[in-house]
């Protein structure tokens, strides 16, 4: 049996039945996996400062794997949103919670705890008491006012002393009650969630009448605890009640694993324990306890530390080399010789004196680190240890299971605990900045707290949902664009179908540019939304786009003019452009104004003859007559058709403009004003057509700031190829924020985005297999676009063509700088993926678990 050892929890202070005083603080993990290499090591260096401000304090690093339900996830998606009048976002979230149902989560949580310091007699009275009266089942005794205050101040002061390098947040009572639940409940379905902890007032200790008093904490830890403990198989019970006699039951010294039974059921836990370090290692593969989080089950470390200051540290140094002198004498007079491991041993140990003779502020680290799997069965839980064992045996790290100490090393992951001295034999020697390489204190991770579930984590072995909200990003003084650059066939227009829906459903509304000749994005939205969408055809002219009618005064001839410069051909400081200027400016001025009367006070002008001026403005009336007599530019010159409404959402939740049958000039022709100027007229229009709506979506975008709009522009290299559209991105991305709204590009090269990609919030990067395009892509995240490992990744590690079930991998680089691999997830909602795959033959893809593999 195992006691608690808890005696009181008064805010973030743990009085222990050892009689030591505990403070415990959560740590906010610092970003890990793909950094820079100038951020990894700033880091580094926070991590390093942080163990050489620790000398003789004697810390406990906990890293736990604390479990996540499918129902926290439901509630994150729903934060900050009236679900109840969103039935449609109501049904998304419910088919995330079937999704990740029976599914392994987990999220990696970092605590520290640290001993404050004694109240001398006292304390070793109220510990001896203690002690007894946990034996006994008595009370614990109250500890004097003076004595809490005391500890209070002491944990203030090593919390100024530890620094502002990493984040540290005093823990609750119930979380380091949870600490404790976590630990007993390894491998049972109902582990109590930190969610709940989080927000419980309970298990707190109070000052009453000079004393602290507590609450019972002795049904936290009655539990039976058996090393080698076996489940007794069903076909056991029939043939005998003596387990341990069965032909199946192997030796004791091969159940290396503790059962813990508790009220709640009977776990499996493997402890093991760090033997062995290389002698050496490279930087970027030292990370090896944030390595961890990659295996296929989650893995709870413990570390306990024992800092030495330098001065100590070199003496035990300076010691440990005059044995090895000595024994090296010792050998030299025997035939056999010196054994080899001598000089590397002499080696290591100057090294070590060199280092921390550089500065007086190093320090050595000796720790004791416990690493720690579990599953319901014992069969699982011995597979997750071997597993784990020949994952660092890879690395030459030394992983093992002492038999008969099981019990101590559990014992050390609970907080407030002593380490057992037998444990001691396992102490690994490091300088602050190798101990600090290990990658404890980093957590790979990217997305929002709430938001959109888009898929999962793939650097995390078990499975980790990966949410966005580019809604609440203007809240939080963040872009809300995002960009996703890659390869045809890599997952973009399903990334961008996905978010856009989820957009809608959750209040906000949406207007896209549709230019695929199969209006694909039409399709989707009558499917995914319903009615609650419009579809405009551009082709067909059904609806006015003039930008003196729909605009109308300052913000219409702007766009007018602009317009007629583009669709033209001219510059805006040319004799043409003056005309042009002249001619929006009357037009817009009087009554009813419209594209059409432009074109009656150019050929007004032109009439007035013998002039640079009315020759200008006959050549512009000739070119503005050939552009109205087509019917691709009906929406912009026919006075018949009713304007488009920027009132509100312009009429739908999603707004999709069809651009079929308008065509664009080839991204070559951008480059060279001659090639461009000898497209055809079609293509001409197509260009200038689109820039028109493109700038009515803006605006419209830019309507209802109280309710968010995401502007959805695939292939968007025909608006940044140009001056006019250029400059209308510029607007979306810098003022999209103050207005709630932002947009969403998609785009085979980073250089497609235009000059402002920089300040794009949600950076998404997926398959490309050209190099130059993906070092582009890779510097475009903000990683090292000369990594060779990571150029491999993305030109053949992301959605490998022809693997089923590798499609919508990417890299995603979000508003907080965190970068990860993620896979995107299609909810299993039937008007969502009946229309959102593009792939020929591949409509509603069902996968092959039935819609839920992820």
């Amino acid at each position: 049996m195992i006691k608690t050892p808890f005696r009181h929890v008064a805010g973030h202070l743990l009085w222990s039945v050892t009689g030591r005083v505990w403070a415990v603080w959560k740590v906010t993990p610092l970003p890990g996996g793909y950094l820079p290499t100038r951020v990894h090591q700033e880091l580094l260096g926070r991590v390093t400062s942080l163990v050489r401000s620790m000398p003789g304090m004697d810390p406990r690093l906990f890293v736990l794997a604390a479990r996540t339900d499918p129902g926290e996830i439901a509630e994150r998606m729903v934060a900050d949103v009236d679900w109840r009048r969103l039935p449609e976002w109501a049904e998304t979230c419910a088919a995330a919670v079937d999704l990740l149902a029976d599914r392994e989560m987990h999220e990696r949580t970092l605590w520290l705890a640290v001993p404050v310091a004694a109240n001398g007699s006292t304390a070793s009275l109220s510990a001896l008491y203690s002690e007894l009266s946990a034996n006994l089942n008595l009370a614990p005794v109250p500890v004097p006012e003076a004595e809490v205050t005391a500890a209070f101040a002491d944990a203030d002061r090593i919390q100024s002393s530890l620094g502002g390098g990493i984040g540290l947040r005093p823990a609750s009572p119930a979380e380091i009650v949870w600490m404790l639940q976590h630990a007993i409940h390894r491998g049972l379905e109902n582990e109590p969630l930190l969610s709940d902890a989080e927000h419980s007032p309970l298990y707190g200790s109070r000052v009453r009448a000079g004393r602290l008093q507590s609450p019972s904490y002795a049904d936290l830890g009655d539990i039976r605890v058996a090393e080698g403990g076996q489940e007794v198989r069903a076909e056991n019970k029939e043939t005998s009640k003596l387990w341990w006699r069965s032909a199946a039951t192997s030796s004791p010294l091969g159940r290396r694993w503790l059962q813990v039974e508790s009220e709640a059921g009977t776990g499996y836990q493997s402890h093991l324990v760090l033997a062995e370090l290389p002698p050496a290692v490279s930087v970027e593969a030292a990370d090896v306890l944030a390595q961890l989080e990659g295996l296929p089950f989650p893995i709870d470390v413990t570390v306990d530390l024992r800092v030495v200051p330098s001065k100590k540290a070199r003496a035990q140094v300076q010691r440990k080399k005059r044995e090895l002198l000595d024994q090296a004498d010792q050998y030299g007079a025997q035939p056999t010789g010196m054994p080899h491991s001598l000089p590397d041993a002499a080696g290591d140990l100057a090294e070590e004196d060199a280092r921390m003779a550089r500065t007086s502020v190093e320090v050595e680290v000796q720790s004791v680190t416990v690493l720690t799997v579990w599953a319901g069965d014992a069969d699982t839980c011995d597979a997750r240890a071997r597993e784990l064992s020949a994952a660092l045996s890879g690395g030459d790290y030394r992983a093992v299971r002492p038999y008969g100490m099981q019990e101590d090393l559990f014992a050390l992951s609970l907080p407030g605990t002593a380490r057992a001295a037998q444990l001691g034999q396992f102490t690994q020697h490091q300088l602050s900045e190798d101990w600090a390489a290990a990658g404890a204190l980093t957590l790979s991770r990217v997305g929002d707290p709430t938001g959109i579930m888009i898929g999962h984590d793939l650097d995390s072995g078990t499975i980790r949902p990966v949410l966005i909200n580019p809604a609440d990003a203007p809240q939080v003084n963040a872009s809300a664009s995002s960009a996703v650059c890659g390869d045809l066939g890599g997952g973009k227009s399903v990334l961008a179908k996905e978010v856009t829906t989820a957009v809608v459903d959750r209040g906000g509304h949406a207007i896209v540019i549709d230019r695929t000749p199969i209006r694909e994005w039409a399709t989707f939205a009558r499917s995914s939304m319903g009615e609650r969408c419009q579809i405009i055809d551009a082709a067909q002219a059904h609806i006015s786009i003039d930008p003196l009618r729909v605009f109308g005064g300052a913000i219409g001839a702007h766009y007018a003019l602009s317009y007629l410069t583009l669709q033209l051909g001219v510059g805006a400081m040319t004799a043409a452009g003056a005309v042009l200027h002249h001619a929006v400016e009357e037009v817009s001025g009087g009554p009813e104004p419209s594209m059409g009367k432009v074109l009656d006070v150019l050929a007004a002008l032109a009439k007035t003859g013998g002039s640079s001026r009315a020759d200008a403005a006959a050549t512009m009336a000739d070119l503005l007559r050939i552009v109205r007599g087509n019917p691709l530019a009906g929406m912009v010159f026919d006075p018949e058709l009713p304007p488009v409404t920027l009132d509100g959402d312009m009429g739908a939740d999603m707004v999709v403009v069809t651009t079929a049958g308008l065509t664009l000039p080839p991204k070559e022709a951008f480059a060279n004003a001659e090639i461009l100027r000898q497209q055809p007229l079609e293509a001409l229009i197509g260009r200038a057509v689109l820039y028109l709506i493109a700038a009515i979506a803006r605006q419209a975008a830019f309507t209802e700031p109280d309710r968010f709009c995401l502007v959805t522009l695939d292939e968007v290299y025909w608006l940044t190829s140009s001056a006019e559209g250029a400059a209308l991105i510029h607007e979306i991305i810098h003022d999209g924020r103050k207005h709630g709204a932002g947009a969403f590009m998609g785009a085979h090269d980073e250089q497609e985005l235009g000059k402002d990609a920089g300040l794009i919030a949600y950076r998404y990067l997926s398959r490309t297999t050209d190099s130059a395009r993906a070092a582009r892509g890779l510097k475009f995240l903000g990683l090292d676009s000369e990594d060779e490992d990571l150029i491999r990744l993305v030109t053949t590690g992301l959605s490998p063509v022809g693997q089923v079930g590798r499609e919508g991998e990417m890299l995603l680089r979000d508003p907080r700088m965190q970068i990860g691999r993620i896979k995107v997830v299609v909810p299993d909602v039937p008007r969502i993926k009946d229309a959102i795959y593009t792939t020929p033959g591949r409509k509603g893809r069902p996968t092959a678990a039935g819609g839920r593999t992820l």
